[in-house]
């Protein structure tokens, strides 16, 4: 699995998803676990959706 989320991405990712959680535990609601899958993106540095169309935001070398 090649990395294929940058650091700014990754950044965002993480605090969009920490967001959404902490509304969903607020609001008592399910809808927080969709923050879990922006977290888990940005913590693994991989995104499937960015995959079949061959996009990364990895500064290349």
């Amino acid at each position: 699995m090649k990395c294929n989320v940058g650091p700014v991405d990754r950044l965002l990712r993480i605090i969009v998803g920490l967001a959404i959680a902490i509304l969903g535990i607020v609001f008592e609601s399910y809808w927080g676990l969709v923050g879990l899958i922006p977290m888990a993106t940005g913590l693994f540095k991989w995104c499937p959706l960015y995959v079949p169309f061959k996009l990364s935001t990895m500064k290349k070398d």
